[in-house]
């Protein structure tokens, strides 16, 4: 029986979701990429609350197509966000997508904006 790509990374997600889970003093840096958007969430998952979140879909981003470029800017603006709630050190979940292009811009972004993962 064939899946869909959609099924398939749903699948690699909730297998990554096993092991991967935000505290409070450690949150989740969640992703999800669309076709034409990409958002990013700070999650603690033992509150169930989205502490910052940032996305290409905000005023200063929606003009510009998405690309790796618009994907950084999402990334250091997460960092910004999150270093302002006083959070330093995240866990990376890239949803069952691949780490490279988009996904990995935008971690490369939030890193350099002062996130550890």
């Amino acid at each position: 029986m064939t899946k869909s790509r959609h099924e398939a990374r749903e699948r690699r997600h909730r297998r990554v979701r096993k092991t991967v889970s935000g505290t409070a003093a450690r949150p989740r840096l969640a992703v999800f990429r669309s076709n034409r958007y990409i958002y990013a969430q700070v999650i603690d998952d033992i509150d169930g609350s989205t502490v910052v979140a940032a996305s290409s879909q905000e005023k200063s981003l929606r003009k510009k197509s998405l690309s790796k470029e618009i994907a950084a800017e999402v990334g250091s603006l997460v960092a910004k966000r999150a270093k302002g709630a006083g959070i330093n050190s995240v866990v990376f979940d890239r949803g069952g997508f691949p780490y490279h292009g988009r996904v990995k811009a935008l971690a490369e972004a939030a890193r350099e904006g002062g996130l550890e993962f």
